[in-house]
């Protein structure tokens, strides 16, 4: 494996690093390489923990003579493009404070507008950490409505907008992790396996008083109500922050992506947010290429096909 520029440092810190560490795409596999198999070679079929390289640089286990390479399997599955390229975009995506939109990143690599378009949609399924920590302490749960203005709805009714359902961890009087997530309805067959698989048990979980949230206890967690139509408080002031969340959302979708998410592919969106939110305090951009990339070479693949499928009307 080549040997990184800086000794004991695991990610470039500035564009000039970036391009002293990946001139070439040897470099970018060495890289990969030690992100997916740092600990040891691992079989993805087999789980074997030996093998060879191959003249043409690919890996036979030892054990089932199954031939892999570091790209298979991940997010970079077949790829025809070099991975200085691949790498150019998770250090352009990660480096925007508020993330790119696909002409912006076709603009700055020079690639077509499909494959641009694709690239994000790959590296959004990307940036949800299997096994990640669930949230945990005290965390304000309430939904949010995401799309354009609506006339003769009222209340948790909609009939175009997306629902949204935001948790997010009460730290001090700032706003600690968070996760999100489509769901299709405010009903409590939506809304309680979101707290389920988002929430620790026993976490103290601040919802407003709709009937969705009332099986919580019998869940094992410790459920505050806050009755928002009793109160003299506006909701933003007895629920803080779970609306500044939803009104950052919102004024992302809007500024990078001038609103136009669709409601098939918005879960891909909100789990970009999610990743950029929870490192916003990140002093080090280096560190998110880092990550992204680490996670790209866990995913599963997003071929182009099946990603056009999940957008066919």
């Amino acid at each position: 494996m080549a040997e990184h520029p800086v000794a004991g440092v695991d990610y470039p810190a500035r564009w000039r690093d970036f391009l002293a560490w990946f001139p070439d795409d040897a470099h970018c596999l060495a890289y990969l390489e030690r992100l997916r198999w740092g600990t040891g070679f691992a079989c993805p079929r087999c789980g074997g923990q030996s093998a060879w390289q191959r003249g043409d640089g690919l890996r036979r286990c030892s054990d089932c003579r199954h031939t892999t390479s570091v790209t298979a399997g991940t997010t970079f599955h077949l790829t025809r493009t070099p991975l200085t390229t691949w790498f150019a975009a998770v250090w352009y995506i990660t480096n925007q404070k508020n993330g790119v939109s696909a002409l912006g990143l076709q603009r700055v690599l020079g690639i077509d507008y499909s494959t641009a378009w694709t690239w994000l949609q790959k590296l959004r399924r990307a940036m949800v950490r299997p096994g990640r920590d669930q949230l945990c302490g005290t965390v304000e749960v309430d939904e949010t409505y995401v799309g354009g203005p609506e006339k003769g709805v009222f209340g948790r009714e909609t009939e175009t907008k997306s629902i949204v359902v935001v948790a997010a961890e009460e730290n001090g009087r700032g706003i600690g992790r968070i996760r999100l997530a489509r769901v299709h309805d405010v009903s409590a067959g939506s809304l309680i396996p979101f707290v389920e698989e988002a929430i620790q048990p026993g976490t103290k979980v601040h919802t407003d008083g709709w009937a969705g949230y009332d099986d919580l206890r019998a869940k094992g967690y410790r459920h505050r109500v806050t009755n928002i139509k009793r109160s003299e408080k506006l909701a933003h002031e007895l629920m803080p922050r779970v609306h500044r969340v939803a009104a950052l959302l919102k004024r992302w979708i809007l500024g990078t992506h001038q609103g136009s998410v669709s409601d098939k592919h918005l879960p891909y969106y909100l789990d970009e947010f999610t990743f950029r939110f929870n490192r916003r305090h990140s002093k080090a951009r280096g560190m998110l290429f880092y990550r992204l990339l680490q996670q790209a070479v866990q995913a599963d693949p997003a071929p182009y096909a099946a990603i056009v499928r999940e957008n066919a009307p």
